[in-house]
């Protein structure tokens, strides 16, 4: 019965050495870290449908922003970046002026440049 016990006891010891090798971690996950990446894409996609259309891509082009690069600095905007433009988009109302969300681009691009995330605009230096 002793030498049950006796290696009943040394099994248990070395596993309870093994756990602190194998740590656990457990922590909330917000509905918002949930549905984050889900907006994220759908706000890139609504951004991207609208700006395949002529008209806001002939005002960009306007204003010196080829279409080439337009993908990549789609790519870089960051989430509220593109919650901000798309609410934009939400809020023309059908049929109306695409001018005001190309100036919200426009602005946005502006923005970046001045912070010096992008190099957009020539005429633009990045605050240092």
């Amino acid at each position: 019965m002793q030498m049950m016990q006796r290696t009943l006891a040394v099994l248990l010891s070395c596993v309870l050495m093994i756990l602190p090798v194998m740590p656990a971690q457990a922590a909330m996950v917000g509905t918002g870290e949930i549905l984050s990446p889900t907006a994220a894409r759908q706000d890139e996609s609504r951004l991207r449908h609208f700006l395949a259309q002529e008209s806001a891509r002939e005002q960009l082009q306007s204003w010196g922003v080829d279409a080439a690069s337009l993908d990549a600095r789609i790519a870089n905007l960051s989430d509220s970046e593109l919650a901000r433009i798309s609410q934009g988009i939400e809020a023309q109302q059908a049929g109306g002026s695409v001018l005001g969300v190309v100036v919200l681009i426009f602005v946005i691009f502006v923005i970046t440049d001045v912070i010096g995330a992008t190099d957009i605009f020539p005429f633009i230096h990045p605050v240092r």
